[in-house]
């Protein structure tokens, strides 16, 4: 499966922004999907995961409440949607997916990668 993400920008704290996946090339209801964020000199940090079916979402301590993860299966799309932002969500923010079942944070579970999209907040 290729995905492409989008929607990202400048934003001034206290913000929202939406980011959207497109995922084309396989059968996207089969993948797990996730976001991930790397800031400068970070290593690649869990945000946010998504079943297959829509039906589990499992957030990191630093966005929960914030963020919100979706899906579109008919429309091969995921999403995630980015209220009360702060400065130190500025980061390439990537999507990923994974043909295995079950929920997993760690970056190198994962199969297929987008190429980034830029966030900037700025404060």
């Amino acid at each position: 499966v290729q995905l492409q993400a989008s929607g990202g920008g400048l934003v001034q704290a206290g913000g929202s922004l939406r980011l959207s996946c497109a995922a084309s090339g396989r059968t996207f209801s089969r993948y797990s999907v996730a976001w991930f964020r790397q800031a400068p000199g970070t290593e690649r940090e869990f945000v946010a995961y998504v079943s297959w079916a829509g039906g589990y979402t499992y957030y990191s301590e630093a966005v929960k409440g914030r963020f919100s993860i979706s899906r579109d299966n008919a429309k091969n799309t995921m999403y995630l949607q980015m209220n009360s932002l702060k400065p130190e969500d500025t980061a390439v923010y990537y999507c990923a997916a994974r043909a295995t079942v079950g929920l997993t944070t760690t970056s190198s579970d994962y199969d297929y990668w987008g190429l980034g999209t830029q966030v900037t907040v700025s404060s």
